[in-house]
């Protein structure tokens, strides 16, 4: 508790106990409990770095913690209280899919262009998705494990073109000033036409994901982890 803390309760006559650096105030043995930091918010990981090198709050020892793929926040050391300054939260701004559930062709066809990063099994999913006509939907194959449809390849031309499964993927599903993790995704279609994609690899994308951000701050933030200043945990 800071002195001027303590003389403003001398002045008010008010009778004090501290114990382990927390101060009480007689006679209902009432708390001054110190104030702590509410958080602002930013969106991207580069804020948070210019933010942190800045020492626009002092430069006070800190915590960065990663707490998902899309969530990061900086807190202050434990206070006599056991309470925490809750400096920043940082969220990314991340498009959504539904994953799970079926999607017209075209649609399906713009948020897989739009929502994913190139890669070949985009690639081979787009030729079916942009090229199956209603009439065709019926032309398809179903070993219970691969699809195949009859889909415009050409001018005048069709063939049956083997949708691979599980097919891999890198949705934009983090802060974009890290790789997008690639992982295994069930790609199946039904009448309509429809396709949907269902997501495949148990959530091991997010420990993918976690890691990449605690790297790049590792990097961005080597000089204050050096000097004891930044501690970053994931």
């Amino acid at each position: 508790m800071e002195k001027d803390a303590l003389q403003y309760l001398v002045e008010l006559n008010k009778e004090y106990e501290v114990v382990d650096g927390r101060v009480f105030i007689d006679p209902d043995l009432r708390e001054v409990r110190k104030e702590t930091a509410a958080p602002f918010g930013i969106s991207t990981l580069s804020g948070l770095v210019n933010y942190i090198q800045s020492e626009f709050d002092g430069d006070d020892t800190v915590m960065v913690q990663v707490v998902s793929p899309k969530k990061v926040r900086v807190l202050g050391q434990m206070n006599a209280n056991k309470e925490r300054d809750k400096f920043v939260n940082v969220e990314a701004i991340v498009p959504e899919f539904d994953y799970g559930r079926f999607h017209d062709m075209e649609d399906f066809n713009i948020k897989l262009q739009s929502l994913f990063l190139p890669g070949l099994d985009r690639d081979v999913i787009l030729q079916v998705v942009g090229n199956v006509k209603e009439e065709d939907v019926r032309s398809y194959g179903d070993n219970g494990v691969s699809q195949s449809v009859v889909a415009s390849t050409g001018i005048a031309n069709v063939e049956n073109i083997l949708v691979p499964n599980p097919v891999k993927l890198a949705p934009y599903r983090t802060f974009t000033e890290v790789e997008q993790p690639e992982s295994l995704f069930v790609f199946r279609m039904q009448d309509g036409p429809r396709a949907a994609l269902f997501e495949a690899d148990g959530g091991a994308w997010k420990n993918q994901a976690i890691k990449a951000i605690e790297t790049f701050l590792k990097d961005k933030l080597s000089t204050d982890i050096e000097n004891g200043r930044v501690h970053v945990i994931a």
